[in-house]
């Protein structure tokens, strides 16, 4: 419930979601004299979600303050594809919304407002949907993402089903990707995460042209899935889905002319380009808001938005494998790109997943036969022309 007499804040976040939700856990931790508020239509912080993460896409540092929140943990996972299947040894971690909302809940107290509507965001001030008005210094937008022609989309659409079984999975670590799936909607693969001998997250992904999302095709192929593997589902404990947006190209700069707001999460286009993850941008910048001297919507916006900025040059290499894997190779065999990634080293998947690679990862991801014809890769080259077709269709 709002307190009625809460009406001044130093910080206020609107929309619960992860981004705000690290920002407001780094605050509370390194400047608790502030008072900041979190204002989240659900009933919840988080929703239904679950962020994973691999361990080496994170400092130690990160991966300290970040462990209360993980539930999961695994020493390794595997992939799958028809040509190629594969055990890769790099730590892999999951935070769950109900573990994000315990966590990120207990340390705002009273100032974590659910179930609240907004109607209007300013640069001082939040007016809410019984006109209450929280007035404030510093206003940071994580709402999601928002519609813009600026940038060039596909999309990564999915439904997860949390799923107690009637016998053991066998499972010891993630599945991250099987593609030995039939093809559908994309590239499609099925993400499996075993969080007890009987308990599974099975979601069926599509990498997708398109945002629209047949909920129940897919909640019926999880289940389809579940039954060739063996597996008899004896309830359906959770259901979560997500339309992630993966960026293909676009200018950043007019994308930010857009909004006059600090906004966070994937409404700062601050997520992996290839994989959609946005948990270590957001505890990235969780810490860097934290440590802002002055802590105003104008100094936060300032640091978000160079910070976008900066992570888009630094993933023009991403998005142009995007443009290759959605523009350039048949929906049908998108598979056999990811499926060619995955028999590099893993120091190179571990760079690459982590936004450090090389110059020489570069090059090796491209030498050998290419994975899609070399006419249609060229046809992708320039992030304009994929953005003006886009802003056709």
């Amino acid at each position: 419930m709002v307190p009625p007499s809460a009406t001044r804040a130093d910080v206020v976040l609107v929309g619960g979601g992860l981004a705000n939700g690290l920002i407001a856990l780094r605050l509370k931790a390194l400047r608790p004299e502030l008072k900041v508020i979190v204002v989240e239509t659900g009933e919840t912080l988080g929703g239904r979600h679950t962020w994973s993460h691999f361990a080496t896409d994170v400092s130690e540092a990160i991966s300290a303050w970040l462990d209360p929140l993980i539930v999961h943990r695994w020493e390794g996972y595997d992939v799958r594809f028809p040509a190629h299947q594969r055990t890769l040894t790099t730590p892999y971690r999951s935070v769950t919304s109900d573990r994000f909302h315990e966590v990120v809940g207990a340390a705002l107290g009273e100032d974590a407002w659910t179930g609240v509507r907004v109607m209007d965001v300013r640069a001082d001030r939040v007016v809410l949907e019984d006109q209450r008005v929280i007035e404030t210094r510093c206003v940071i937008d994580g709402r999601g993402p928002r519609p813009a022609w600026e940038l060039a989309l596909g999309w990564q659409k999915f439904v997860g089903l949390e799923v107690e079984l009637a016998a053991p999975h066998g499972l010891t670590r993630p599945v991250i990707m099987d593609a030995t799936v039939d093809q559908l909607d994309g590239y499609r693969f099925l993400y499996t995460l075993p969080f007890s001998p009987t308990r599974l997250l099975i979601e069926d992904t599509r990498y997708a042209d398109g945002e629209h999302l047949d909920r129940e095709t897919l909640r019926e192929d999880v289940q389809t899935y579940a039954a060739a593997q063996g597996w008899t589902i004896k309830a359906v404990e959770r259901e979560e889905i997500g339309v992630l947006p993966i960026a293909l190209g676009g200018d950043i700069d007019a994308y930010w002319r857009a909004s006059d707001l600090p906004e966070v999460g994937l409404r700062a286009a601050l997520f992996q380009p290839i994989t959609g993850y946005s948990l270590p941008d957001a505890a990235r910048l969780a810490d860097e808001i934290a440590a802002l001297p002055e802590l105003t919507t104008e100094t936060a916006r300032t640091c978000v938005e160079a910070r976008s900025k900066q992570r888009w040059a630094e993933r023009a290499y991403y998005r142009l494998l995007n443009r290759m894997l959605f523009k350039a190779a048949q929906p049908g065999r998108r598979y056999v790109v990811l499926e060619r990634f995955y028999r590099l080293s893993q120091g190179l998947v571990e760079r690459f997943y982590a936004g450090r690679i090389t110059l020489a990862d570069k090059a090796r991801i491209l030498i050998g036969k290419p994975p899609v014809p070399i006419p249609a890769a060229m046809a992708v080259l320039s992030e304009t022309s994929v953005l003006q077709r886009g802003t056709d269709t």
